[in-house]
C-alpha cells in the first residue's frame, strides 16, 4: 500500500521501503521493540492475520506501534515524486509532503469535483461529467428523499405511539396520586410537588416576552378570544390541572387588587415592568405565572398565574 518506487526520481534509501509491499512508506508506523517501519495500511492488515513482525517474527500488536522518528519523516518528505495523475497528462514532479494537497487541486485528476453547468447544481467527479444527466440525478435525489421521508414518518408514528402510551401511564399515575392525596398527607405533599414541577417545566419551555404597551391590555376578553387563547395554551403543553384557572384569570373579575380596575392598572404600570412574562405562542398574550414571579407582591399576583391579552405591544 506504499508509493510505487517507479514514481520517484533518484535513489530511495532502503530504510524508506516497506518490507511488506516493497513500496515507499505511506503513513509509516514503527514497531516499538524492533523499530522496523511499515506502511500503516500494510501493517494493520498484516496484524489482522498474525500478531508478529513481518521481518523478525517477534510478537507485536497494534498497541506496540508508534509514529516513526522525525528524521525518517523528514527524509520521506524530501523525496521527489511524480503526480499520480501522470497518465492523464500531469507532468509535475513535487516533494512527497506536498503530494496530497496537489492531488486535490490537480486539473488532471479524474476525480476532481466539477459543478454541473447544465442547471441541476450537483458537483460531479470529472471523469463522470460527460455521462451526467441532470434529469436522472434529480429524479434519483427526489426518490431518495421520498424514501427518507417515508422512513421518518414511520419513526414519528412509532414515537407517537410510545408518547401516547407514556401519557396514558402518566395519567394513571396522576389519577392514583389524586386518589391517594385525599387520605394520605404524605402522598398529598408528593402530588402537590409533582404538579408544581410540571408547571415549572412548562414555563421554562416557553419564550420570555416583553410588554411594550401595557395600555394595550384587553381586560374583558370576549368568549371567542378566550377560546383562541385556551387552544394556544393547550397546544403549548399547558398542564391540565391549571388550564381552567388560568383561563378564569384572563378576565379582570379574577385579577388581584393591583389589576382590578383601570385606575389601579394605570397607577401600578411601573410595577408591572417587574413581571417575568412568558409568551403565549403565536398570540398577542402573555402568561404571568406564580412560579416565575415569587418576587412580586400578592396585590399584583394570583395562583397559578395570570393570562394577559393585548391588542398590541408584545415582543
Amino acid at each position: 500500500m506504499g508509493y510505487d518506487l517507479t514514481r520517484f526520481q533518484g535513489d530511495v534509501d532502503e530504510e524508506l521501503i516497506c518490507p511488506i509491499c516493497s513500496g515507499v512508506l505511506e503513513e509509516p508506523l514503527q514497531a516499538v521493540a524492533c523499530e522496523h517501519a511499515f506502511c500503516r495500511g500494510c501493517i494493520t492488515e498484516w496484524l489482522s492475520r498474525q500478531p508478529t513482525c513481518p521481518v523478525d517474527r517477534n510478537p507485536i500488536t497494534n498497541n506496540n506501534l508508534r509514529a516513526v522518528p522525525r528524521i525518517l519523516r523528514n527524509l520521506l518528505s524530501r523525496l521527489n515524486i511524480t503526480c499520480e495523475n501522470a497518465m492523464y497528462g500531469c507532468t509535475l514532479v513535487l516533494k512527497l509532503d506536498t503530494l496530497a494537497a496537489h492531488i486535490e487541486e490537480c486539473e488532471h485528476n479524474p476525480k476532481r469535483p466539477l459543478p454541473c453547468e447544465k442547471g441541476c447544481g450537483f458537483v460531479i467527479p470529472k471523469d463522470e461529467y460527460k455521462d451526467h444527466n441532470c434529469f436522472r440525478e434529480l429524479r434519483s435525489l427526489v426518490h431518495s428523499q421520498q424514501q427518507k421521508m417515508g422512513e421518518l414518518k414511520n419513526e414519528i408514528n412509532d414515537q407517537n405511539l410510545v408518547i401516547n402510551e407514556l401519557k396514558r401511564e402518566l395519567n394513571l399515575v396522576k389519577d392514583f396520586m389524586r386518589a391517594m392525596r385525599v387520605s394520605n398527607p404524605a402522598m398529598r405533599a408528593i402530588a402537590d410537588q409533582m404538579e408544581r414541577d410540571e408547571v415549572t417545566r412548562w414555563s421554562n419551555g416557553l419564550a420570555r416576552a416583553r410588554v411594550t404597551r401595557w395600555g394595550g391590555m384587553i381586560s374583558t376578553p370576549d368568549d371567542a378570544l378566550q377560546l383562541m387563547i385556551k387552544r394556544a395554551l393547550l397546544e403549548s403543553g399547558c398542564p391540565p390541572h391549571i388550564l381552567n384557572d388560568l383561563m378564569e384569570n384572563c378576565h379582570e373579575r379574577r385579577w388581584p387588587r393591583g389589576l382590578s380596575s383601570l385606575e389601579t392598572r394605570q397607577n401600578n404600570r411601573r410595577i408591572y415592568e417587574n413581571y417575568i412574562c412568558r409568551r403565549v405562542p403565536g398570540k398577542q398574550a402573555v402568561l404571568v405565572l406564580q412560579c416565575d414571579n415569587t418576587h412580586m407582591n400578592e396585590d399584583v399576583m394570583v395562583e397559578p398565574g395570570l393570562v394577559m391579552i393585548f391588542a398590541h405591544g408584545i415582543e
